[in-house]
């Protein structure tokens, strides 16, 4: 079977990402891979998903762990750390691949204006867009399809995290109709428990 990799994307912070990505790592039994931490080492979202998911999910190391919970560019010239686009090269893995972006698509990595969506641009990799139903979500959904539409970068799956909102979902599917299309819940406690059984859902729904 050919290997996937998936890049995880969200329609700001905030949204789920890292649930959503434990939740996709352990449903393809994948690798996982965050290019940045920001901030929260001791907890990090590559920790987190350590605790999520079986031993069947591997986590691989960050390409930047900066101090500062901020923005890339900001944590970065905290820490006296220069980024630039081709330090991050998508690893190599027999098994599939999932990789999580830091907070929305216009995310800067420097002080040059360097952004996330540059380097989904230069992968070229599916994306697995990650919203979540709050007031302003339907804008910052489309805003974020569209965007990805203008660079050619594919949108192979588009994720609701909450409560079932037919409404919201009717209309970003009328202007962008993606296929494959799951949803989510919220959950009091995330714990492995969770990830599994919605590893599971999402295994059955999507075929994965």
């Amino acid at each position: 079977m050919q290997k996937k990799t998936y890049v995880i994307a969200g329609i700001g912070t905030d949204v789920g990402k890292t649930v959503v990505s434990s939740i996709f790592a352990e449903a393809l039994s994948a690798a996982y891979w965050k290019p940045v931490q920001a901030g929260d080492l001791d907890n990090s979202d590559s920790i987190k998903v350590g605790k999520y998911c079986s031993e069947n999910v591997t986590v691989l190391p960050e390409r930047h762990l900066l101090k500062t919970p901020a923005s890339p560019h900001l944590a970065a010239k905290i820490d006296g750390i220069q980024i630039s686009l081709s330090d991050f090269k998508v690893p190599e893995t027999e098994k599939n691949l999932i990789i999580e972006c830091a907070g929305g698509l216009m995310v800067p990595f420097n002080e040059k204006g360097d952004l996330y969506l540059d380097l989904l641009e230069k992968w070229k990799l599916p994306v697995i867009l990650v919203s979540r139903n709050y007031l302003g979500s339907i804008n910052h959904t489309l805003l974020s399809l569209e965007v990805l539409k203008h660079r050619n970068i594919p949108v192979e799956i588009l994720v609701f995290v909450g409560d079932s909102n037919e409404s919201t979902k009717s209309m970003i599917l009328t202007k962008f109709p993606i296929e494959k299309v799951v949803r989510i819940p919220m959950a009091d406690v995330v714990d492995s428990e969770f990830v599994q059984n919605q590893a599971a859902l999402l295994q059955m729904n999507l075929g994965i």
